[in-house]
């Protein structure tokens, strides 16, 4: 099958994210529909709560009553999710399943780019990307886990920071 799986997000009746989550990866192994349906994700946070007893960390839903599903569209896998017990159909419109972008995918976690990191603090680099392409900088900051660097760049005659995506700046070969 030549078409690349995408994730869509699917409406479940609140406090049925979990069922629907498992019922979707079950019924797909039953059917033999593996191949279709690719991944099952709830979006969670990590939030720390203060109460009477102190602080405690909880795992809370980001997007409650939603579930997120890596599949390849076709009929069969729209009417497997679709016939789950709490799912109430795909967000989009007129009835129709709309993948999210990219750029949603990497906004909500559920997905990471690898970013090879060729520079460490104190390099000299430049950047590639935005709108101070072609600066050249060097290292202050560097904190791969959050997809960011801090780079000192020099702006009118004055020594700036500016936070940058990672991929956004290269290392300058001598």
């Amino acid at each position: 099958m030549a078409e690349e799986a995408k994730w869509y997000v699917v409406h479940t009746y609140s406090g049925y994210e979990n069922a629907v989550a498992a019922s979707v990866m079950k019924a797909a192994e039953n059917r033999k529909m593996t191949d279709l349906i690719k991944e099952v994700n709830i979006p969670m946070e990590k939030v720390t709560e203060i109460t009477d007893s102190g602080e405690k960390t909880v795992e809370r839903k980001v997007f409650p009553g939603y579930v997120l599903i890596k599949m390849i569209l076709t009929d069969e896998s729209w009417h497997l999710v679709h016939n789950v017990r709490g799912a109430t159909g795909f967000v989009g419109s007129d009835g129709k399943a709309v993948p999210l972008t990219e750029q949603e995918i990497y906004g909500l976690g559920v997905e990471r780019k690898e970013i090879v990191v060729g520079y460490t603090l104190g390099d000299s680099v430049k950047v590639n990307d935005g709108p101070l392409a072609g600066f050249i900088g060097v290292v202050d900051e560097l904190e791969p886990e959050k997809n960011r660097v801090r780079v000192v760049v020099s702006m009118f005659g004055r020594e700036t920071p500016v936070d940058l995506e990672l991929d956004q700046v290269e290392v300058i070969k001598e």
